[in-house]
């Protein structure tokens, strides 16, 4: 009999909804889930680690590993590229193991292009006008970045329709509970 595979699940959402900060608290409740570490050409922040958070390479080897069709899925975002290494995904799910990828939602959608099977999750903020907040409150870019992660937002809540299930993240205690119920279900218990 054969090994069954593992499951693909994308977790996207525009900046400042906190799809960060509710991956890495369902992490510490699902150790079999492997988290996708993404690769990435923009400059290391200091709470950064290589292989945790991204992997960072430049931009040639980035493009070079375009070239080979290494990634699942790619994009340039904000004058850097962010990429999902296909042999990732497939080594970890062909010996039965459960992957989970951080990813924008174009790349989300690109990634069920290829596997038609993965399971995406778009989490939203409860309004427009309180993701703005958030992201200013974040205070980690200039001006002119911080209205192209705005129209890109709307860009993305926008497609939010063409992923399997929604989580609204107004309570982030909620958002967490939810998304941890779906995660249960895809694993063991089917769509």
């Amino acid at each position: 009999m054969a090994n069954k595979k593992g499951a693909i699940i994308a977790v996207s959402a525009p900046s400042g909804t906190g799809k960060t900060t509710i991956l890495k608290k369902i992490l510490k409740d699902f150790p079999e889930l492997i988290f996708s570490v993404s690769a990435t050409t923009r400059k290391k922040r200091e709470n950064e680690k290589e292989g945790v958070d991204y992997f960072f390479i430049t931009e040639e080897e980035f493009k070079k590993k375009i070239a080979d069709n290494e990634f699942v899925e790619w994009e340039k975002f904000y004058d850097y590229y962010y990429g999902t290494y296909k042999s990732f995904i497939e080594d970890n799910i062909n010996n039965g193991k459960s992957v989970i990828a951080e990813i924008d939602v174009k790349g989300a959608l690109s990634l069920k292009k290829i596997y038609p099977e993965a399971v995406l999750i778009f989490i939203y903020p409860p309004s427009f006008d309180e993701l703005e907040k958030r992201l200013k409150k974040r205070n980690t870019e200039n001006d002119a970045d911080f209205k192209k992660r705005i129209e890109r937002a709307q860009m993305e809540l926008r497609l939010k329709e063409k992923f399997d299930y929604f989580v609204e993240n107004k309570v982030l205690e909620n958002a967490v509970s939810e998304t941890k119920s779906l995660i249960k279900k895809i694993i063991y218990g089917g769509k």
